[in-house]
């Protein structure tokens, strides 16, 4: 399968360089030259995606782990990503896959039609664009959703949101479900730490929010004095409800020590939990913590009448208090996500594939 495709989000300038308008970067290449995300390339004056059908790895995890905490509880999801990123986060958790600047990171290749027979045979009720963000390889990961939806595989979207109008609307008519990470609430947050820029991420939100019918999740990694304010906490949890409504689940997530940022201290498990506080008091109905073990923290409860609706304990479902159609079994009161008659079990098993072993 051919690794170089062509692309259509470009414009050629005076001076004889390209413009990919794929994302807010609006690199400008040179012949040969790459973009910052590493896998876009000006060849032969156009801009070629070089990833195409190479992967990282594949694997599969509990769809709670992508985080989705209210899309198909309990189902196995295929994760796989390729390499290189858009932005440049200096607190990267996932660096050796998103900053990689090695082909040979691409270990495993795969044509569109495989991925989903493969998820189709591992019993998979999702595949996930993830590990890095699927922005950057736009093209694949479409071709790879139509395949899935073929099979009634639907398709999950992890991404930072990095990414202009055009391509966007193109990109989200095949994803089903999403969750965005939205990694701050300032400006000079976004701009010294992941060299990108707020609003873009914030446009993308509302465009999935009030254009698309994708589900949609929003994750904070929540980074010791860098974004863990009660000041900024406030803004965005109140932005969500004003911009959003009361019920996107939200995620915040505990920070280690990682990438270029050694020097700052893992994220407390208190002020996880005070950030929750403070999100649910400015009226969001999901409010979860994670990369902790917390299972109030993680458990989904009926905003109305306080019944657990789906305990957690890490990716492991316990208690399930919803009716068939989604609605706690105790008031009546529906809960917003998309939900199956009964959850699934997969629990928190992380399994490699190797996508050879399901060629036909």
């Amino acid at each position: 399968m051919q690794d170089t495709v062509p692309t259509r989000y470009w414009h050629k300038l005076d001076d004889g360089r390209i413009q990919c308008d794929l994302c807010p970067r609006f690199c400008k290449l040179h012949e040969g030259q790459r973009g910052l995300c590493f896998v876009r390339q000006n060849i032969d004056d156009q801009i070629m995606l070089t990833t195409y059908g190479r992967s990282s790895g594949y694997c599969i995890d509990p769809i709670e782990k992508k985080p989705l905490n209210h899309y198909l509880p309990g189902t196995p999801v295929l994760s796989f990503g390729t390499a290189g990123c858009n932005l440049a986060c200096k607190f990267c958790q996932n660096w050796d896959i998103s900053k990689s600047r090695e082909i040979d990171t691409l270990a495993d290749e795969a044509s569109p039609e495989l991925i989903a027979s493969a998820a189709e045979q591992l019993g998979c009720r999702s595949v996930a664009y993830t590990y890095n963000d699927p922005v950057i390889f736009h093209e694949y990961a479409i071709d790879v959703a139509k395949a899935c939806h073929e099979r009634d595989i639907k398709s999950v979207a992890v991404t930072a949101g990095y990414v202009t109008p055009e391509p966007r609307v193109e990109f989200y008519q095949h994803m089903d479900a999403a969750n965005v990470d939205l990694k701050a609430f300032t400006e000079n947050f976004y701009y010294k730490l992941t060299g990108g820029h707020l609003e873009p991420v914030l446009d993308t939100i509302k465009y999935l929010k009030h254009e698309t019918d994708v589900w949609m999740e929003l994750t904070t990694l929540l980074i010791p004095d860098k974004n863990d304010s009660d000041k900024e906490i406030e803004s965005m949890s109140q932005w969500i409800v004003d911009e959003l409504g009361p019920d996107v689940p939200l995620h915040f997530s505990a920070f280690h020590p990682d990438f270029k940022m050694m020097d700052i201290p893992p994220t407390p498990t208190a002020t996880l939990t005070r950030a929750r506080n403070i999100a649910m008091q400015n009226g969001l109905r999901y409010v979860y913590t994670g990369n902790v073990h917390d299972e109030t923290g993680g458990s989904t409860y009926c905003h109305h009448c306080g019944n657990k609706l789906i305990g957690r304990d890490w990716y492991v479902l316990g208690e399930w208090n919803l009716t068939a159609d989604g609605k706690c079994n105790q008031c009546g009161t529906a809960c917003a996500g998309v939900f199956e008659s009964r959850p699934g079990n997969w629990g928190a098993k992380r399994q490699p594939v190797r996508l050879k072993d399901y060629a036909a």
